[in-house]
């Protein structure tokens, strides 16, 4: 009996020092646990302090070692973080900042060489740095001449091809995705275009802060994103408040050319256009495609499936 009594005692006193350490989880639990069998199977008198004393040392070894899942957490939690305080950096990308929502995402998409190198060496030649400040289109363009504005001109192949057959007429386009930048500067450095300038920049701001009222013969929105999920309607850019800015840009007889392959936001677009009291419709509902705007490769091809393309042409009113 007093050796079974001896037994139980070290057994409470194992279980004891094991219970300090269970705050700490992970691998100290495994360890806690391999040091109590460990005492429990030699209860030899002589050698039980050293085995208790040897399981606390491991305990807060192990406790003090962060297990795999640990380390995981904490990278979640940095990364949570991070991204958070990206969303609340200020800078001319941010739409707390800017005011309004963004009618694009500013995605990683690939850069090539060529649009690289391009965008390096056309930029400071032809390139318009966004500043709040109304903006001297004679001095940017060297003369004086129409202004046509291309709102997300994406690749820059329509651009370039409008801007080709009427030199007489000076085109600002705005787009912020890099590769179509590149991809346009290199259009108008192989075409010899004198007539092109471009701003990387949100045209919202652009439109706003950088044009006079009435200072454009006419405004060009082709193949806008089309924002198809209802929850993202509110990101598109023909919306009333944006159309009446616009406007106010736009000299009396100056046109608002709006073309898109789908449907709905295209009656979106009749509807809000209609709306605006300074502009009037060229056509009953939607207009031929004027000879002006080529056709793309994209749009060859969604004509050959049979898809829709709907035109919108609207002019300022003269009085």
């Amino acid at each position: 009996m007093a050796g079974k009594s001896v037994v139980d005692h070290r057994r409470r006193a194992t279980d004891f020092v094991a219970a300090l350490f269970r705050p700490w989880a992970g691998a100290a639990g495994s360890h806690r646990r391999g040091a109590q069998a460990e005492a429990r199977a030699r209860p030899d008198r002589r050698r039980t302090g050293r085995r208790l004393r040897d399981a606390a040392r491991r305990a807060r070894a192990a406790a003090q070692r962060p297990s795999a899942l640990l380390r995981r957490a904490a990278h979640r939690h940095r990364a949570r973080r991070w991204r958070s305080s990206r969303r609340r950096e200020p800078g001319p990308m941010n739409e707390r900042a800017a005011g309004h929502i963004r009618s694009f995402v500013l995605r990683q998409g690939r850069v090539s060489n060529a649009q690289q190198r391009y965008h390096e060496t056309m930029m400071p030649k032809v390139g318009i740095a966004y500043r709040p400040a109304p903006l001297d289109l004679a001095a940017a363009f060297g003369r004086v001449a129409p202004t046509v504005l291309e709102i997300g001109f994406g690749m820059g192949e329509t651009t370039a091809t409008i801007a080709a057959v009427h030199p007489e007429t000076n085109y600002l386009g705005i787009e912020v995705h890099t590769p179509g930048v590149g991809s346009l500067l290199k259009l108008i450095a192989e075409k010899e275009l004198a007539n092109v300038r471009v701003i990387q920049h949100d045209a919202v701001e652009v439109v706003r802060d950088m044009l006079a009222p009435g200072v454009l013969a006419g405004i060009h929105l082709f193949f806008p994103d089309p924002w198809p999920k209802k929850r993202h309607h509110k990101r598109r850019l023909i919306k009333p408040d944006f159309v009446a800015l616009l406007a106010s840009r736009l000299a009396p007889g100056g046109y608002f050319h709006c073309a898109t392959d789908w449907e709905e936001y295209a009656q979106q677009m009749l509807e809000v256009l209609g709306g605006e009291p300074t502009l009037e419709n060229t056509a009953d509902g939607f207009a031929p495609r004027p000879d002006y705007r080529p056709l793309t490769k994209f749009e060859n091809r969604g004509l050959r499936l049979g898809h829709g393309v709907w035109d919108v042409v609207f002019r300022k009113q003269e009085n």
